[in-house]
């Protein structure tokens, strides 16, 4: 029917009489109307045989255990976890929890910051964290120089705390006592006006830190 005119496909469909094509149509739906005339319309029948190996075949397909286990994996249910904790794991925690708050109530508060040279904490075995603070609310940059970097004045630059005019910055110094003055603006040469000062033998004056293990202290 692929090569039949559309109104001869609607003739062989019945929605149209020979009648009512037009005249040009008229040879080409006879000769559809005779093929398909010749076609055998006697109904078929099945034989019974048939239909029960089919359905034989459908019940053994169903009762396999592939096919049972893909229907068991498809089902939808409902799954209840349950967590069973041991005692003892729960104490272990608990008192975990309790060491640990032991340990951060029972720190000491650090001490204040001075104007001088401070102790931070303890760092390696044969050095201490030691923070340097300066107020210089004109200056542009800051740094430390000292017997502890040999007095390099760019090595340890200074940081503003905020707008306050406050500079400062921590180190890492070895045991033992040190000298050291600030650089302000790369040029200036400034003690620690908290920290004590010796005469460095050049008309100038240097701080002096000493740094224990315990921590750094003054003179």
């Amino acid at each position: 029917m692929m090569g039949y005119h559309p109104l001869v496909k609607r003739l062989l469909d019945g929605e149209l009489s020979l009648a009512e094509l037009p005249p040009e149509l008229r040879a080409e739906g006879e000769e559809a109307l005779r093929l398909l005339g010749a076609v055998d319309r006697a109904p078929v029948a099945l034989s019974p045989l048939l239909d029960e190996r089919v359905m034989a075949a459908v019940r053994s397909h169903a009762a396999s255990p592939a096919h049972r286990a893909w229907r068991w994996l498809n089902t939808p249910r409902e799954v209840e976890l349950r967590l069973r904790l041991r005692p003892w794991t729960v104490w272990a925690g608990a008192l975990a929890a309790a060491a640990g708050l032991a340990l951060l109530l029972g720190r000491p508060a650090p001490a204040p910051e001075r104007g001088l040279a401070t102790q931070v904490r303890v760092g390696l075995r044969d050095s201490v964290f030691v923070r340097f603070v300066l107020y210089a609310p004109g200056a542009r940059r800051v740094a430390v120089a000292g017997t502890f970097n040999q007095w390099d004045r760019s090595a340890a630059p200074l940081v503003p705390a905020g707008t306050s005019g406050v500079w400062t910055t921590t180190l890492a110094l070895p045991v033992g006592q040190h000298q050291y003055a600030f650089v302000v603006d790369g040029a200036r040469w400034v003690v620690d006006p908290a920290a004590p000062a010796v005469d460095d033998g050049f008309g100038r004056r240097n701080s002096i830190v000493a740094v224990t293990a315990q921590g750094a202290h003054t003179l």
